[in-house]
């Protein structure tokens, strides 16, 4: 069993009136009363069975076996002010390691990192790009960006920002003779399709146009592969806000219309409830959510009618 230790405060109060040779002066430095002072040090002396102080003529000195004491209580608390200090330089600095999907990490996240490193060098972020959902009990993660409702148990969620889908294509495909002017033009080019054609069907027939050319394009599995072969020139494809925000900001991809299908599962910010007020986990979101904040103000800027 761990021996029985003496009071903190009994402890602070002993090292401090050693120091200053006077409980008054020690009672101004912890802010309690000179009264305090004097209890806590003599439950000290009470508690290990030794005198730590004699009493002389309004003098306080300390005896051979308190000098051999207030070694040992000195640096013990040395120890714990040193230790106290370095958790808190890891809370609000060290490493962050942040999970993400290899799609996000490589459309939104992946362009800004620069950005992020020169405004918190103390920070040492490691980003871990997976399909898997984190466990934040069983691995050494600490905040991921997840796609979904927001509806995690036991986990705190931010939105990153609201989202919709809608068509983006290479500006090349505005110009020349065959190119796109209204939303059935989008049919005379490939469709690039993501895991299915079922959301080219319904963006076509939200947008008043036959969806019977749907059927045609390439079927790719990865969302950021979608992105990349609009980039290209490839044909039309749709994207979500988020994805497609940095190639529309920097002019890669534009949007041909307006037209946009709402969409229910958007990007979190998540964290278990218990570290989400961790001052580098704030800091990562505090910078996640003003870079959103910022696209959107952009991409207003980057519509095309």
């Amino acid at each position: 069993m761990r021996p029985r230790l003496p009071a903190l405060n009994n402890l602070k109060a002993f090292e401090a009136a050693a120091r200053h040779e006077s409980f008054t002066r020690a009672a101004e430095e912890l802010c309690v009363t000179q009264g305090a002072v004097s209890q806590q040090v003599k439950a000290l002396e009470e508690g290990l069975g030794i005198k730590l102080f004699n009493r002389e003529r309004q003098r306080l000195i300390i005896t051979e076996a308190g000098r051999d004491y207030l070694m040992v209580v000195r640096d013990a608390l040395d120890r714990i002010a040193i230790g106290t200090e370095r958790l808190l330089q890891r809370q609000n600095a060290g490493v962050l390691t942040v999970s993400t999907s290899p799609d996000f990490a490589a459309k939104w996240l992946v362009h800004r990192l620069g950005h992020f490193a020169e405004a918190h060098s103390g920070i040492d972020l490691r980003v871990s790009a997976t399909l898997h959902h984190v466990d934040f009990a069983r691995e050494e993660v600490d905040l991921a960006v997840r796609h979904g409702e927001g509806s995690w148990p036991g986990l705190d969620a931010v939105q990153l920002s609201a989202e919709q889908l809608f068509a983006v294509c290479s500006p090349k495909l505005l110009t020349g003779r065959q190119r796109l002017s209204k939303p059935a033009d989008i049919l005379k080019f490939p469709l690039i399709h993501l895991d299915s054609r079922a959301d080219w069907t319904r963006w076509l027939r939200a947008a008043d146009v036959d969806d019977a050319g749907a059927a045609h394009g390439t079927v790719l599995n990865r969302a950021s592969m979608v992105i990349d072969a609009a980039i290209n020139g490839q044909g039309v494809a749709l994207a979500r806000t988020t994805l497609a925000a940095w190639d529309l900001i920097n002019g890669r991809l534009v949007r041909p219309f307006l037209d946009s299908l709402p969409l229910s599962k958007t990007y979190w910010i998540i964290c278990p409830k218990a570290t989400s007020n961790v001052p580098k986990i704030v800091t990562f979101r505090s910078w996640l959510l003003a870079e959103a904040t910022e696209d959107a103000r952009r991409l207003k800027l980057a519509l095309r009618p």
